[in-house]
């Protein structure tokens, strides 16, 4: 019964998903009632502006409904399969985008819905941002992409000041931010990130 319950909740939102994405929920369906509340909310906003903010709310949706799968793959991968928290992680995130597919061939069969290869791959971002942060750990993900991003403020900012030189313009707050995310991975180099430990089967 336990090894039964561990598999329960993916496979309980897998079919969430899957009855989301019939007629009662599709974009005209949705937009009857997050359009007037959008209006309310928003009363300067243009019905262009409400629109977009419809379409954004839906894709935020389609992005967070896949990381929860994802998520939720990796709990049962780790605790049952007892694989890895990397190997977990992976598996996570070929299934969600595995029923990702499934999801959009789903929706072209409906008579208000339409497939979109758009939305697997927002769909599979979800995926891939749960299953980097369970993959790596929350500590070791947070580290990564912190260096990732200073890496990009050091030589981004240093491309920016060689242009900005070469054109004549002024660099202003480059010339202290560069140098800064330069100190940074220094000073993190010296310093690697602490590795969770891998969850317990």
């Amino acid at each position: 019964m336990i090894r039964l319950i561990i598999w329960l909740p993916p496979l309980v939102w897998m079919a969430v998903i899957l009855s989301l994405s019939g007629d009662t929920f599709s974009d005209a369906a949705t937009g009857s009632i997050i359009r007037p509340l959008l209006h309310a909310l928003l009363p300067w906003a243009s019905a262009t502006t409400v629109d977009a903010v419809h379409w954004l709310i839906r894709k935020w949706a389609h992005l967070a409904e896949y990381a929860v799968l994802a998520t939720l793959w990796f709990v049962a991968l780790t605790h049952r399969a007892r694989l890895s928290r990397r190997h977990a992680a992976r598996g996570a995130f070929v299934i969600a985008v595995c029923w990702a597919v499934v999801d959009e061939l789903y929706q072209a069969i409906g008579v208000s819905r339409s497939g979109s290869a758009r939305d697997v791959g927002i769909d599979a971002t979800g995926a891939l941002v749960a299953s980097f942060f369970t993959g790596f750990g929350w500590r070791d993900a947070v580290a990564y992409l912190t260096t990732a991003l200073l890496w990009i403020a050091a030589v981004g900012g240093a491309g920016l000041i060689a242009v900005n030189l070469t054109v004549g313009v002024s660099s202003g707050v480059l010339w202290v931010t560069v140098p800064a995310a330069v100190a940074l991975l220094v000073w993190r180099r010296r310093r690697p990130p602490v590795r969770e430990p891998e969850p317990q089967p």
